[in-house]
């Protein structure tokens, strides 16, 4: 009887210790963000997940993948642009695998391929633009660097989703060369500003003599006035010479002044 229970135990034992073994080979959990890119002895047997898989133990192999947004730092890159201006620049890289299969199957690690071109893009697309483009038009540049990158990694089953250049570092010479131009460009400013100005005083100048001279009216009241001002504004006595309206005419005399 005692032999007997010490076999059952020593089954029960067996089969414990097979299903902690087996079960975890067996039984696998993804999450809603992972897929399981399933190997049968070696050969693509397709995609499973999320939720509850189930294995052969030994002949099937799992590999995980995730289809969230990945993110990239591509590393500080030396470029020269097109007008021979010499840069520092790096650039972030927004990318999720789309083809779980395809970022297992064709390419070894997609993480640091995907680096890698992006680098080498980085360089090339910069190389191909001038200062100014890059300063200037930094959304045009992002663009085409998505573009350029996603279409080399389709194949891998990933999407680009974002590229953008976050510094551009200048050397010390180029960045005074820069505020020299800036300051020359808001001198330049500053004088067709000035010039326009004296432009419109000279019109309205000349507007004011052509209704003087139809209204020579006009002119004496401006003088009375001018007279109040400036005995509001002195304590001094000033004398001034007043234009006379000769016998009634309502035009001026050739000489205002005769008495």
């Amino acid at each position: 009887m005692f032999e007997e229970f010490a076999r059952l135990l020593a089954w029960l034992l067996f089969l414990i210790i097979i299903a902690v073994i087996i079960l975890p080979q067996m039984i696998r959990i993804l999450r809603e963000y992972e897929r399981g890119v399933i190997f049968r002895l070696g050969k693509l047997l397709g995609t499973k997940g999320p939720g509850l898989i189930f294995l052969i133990p030994i002949v099937d192999r799992m590999v995980r993948m995730h289809l969230r947004v990945v993110t990239i730092d591509v590393a500080r890159q030396e470029v020269m642009t097109r007008d021979n201006v010499p840069m520092t620049v790096d650039a972030v890289v927004y990318f999720r695998v789309v083809d779980a299969a395809s970022a297992v199957v064709r390419v070894e690690n997609y993480l640091k391929a995907a680096s890698l071109i992006s680098q080498t893009t980085l360089r090339s697309v910069l190389g191909q633009a001038e200062l100014d483009e890059v300063l200037s038009k930094r959304d045009k540049i992002n663009l085409r660097l998505q573009e350029i990158i996603d279409r080399q990694t389709d194949p891998w089953g990933i999407k680009v989703t974002a590229v953008e250049v976050r510094d551009v570092i200048l050397p010390d010479s180029m960045k005074r060369a820069m505020a020299r131009q800036a300051e020359s460009e808001r001198e330049r400013r500053a004088k067709i500003i000035n010039a326009e100005a004296e432009f419109q005083a000279a019109q309205k100048l000349v507007q004011a003599a052509s209704m003087i001279s139809a209204q020579p009216i006009a002119l004496q009241l401006r003088f009375l006035q001018t007279m109040k001002e400036i005995s509001n504004e002195h304590k001094t006595t000033t004398i001034l010479p007043i234009p006379i309206i000769w016998g009634g005419d309502s035009n001026w005399h050739r000489n205002p002044y005769r008495t």
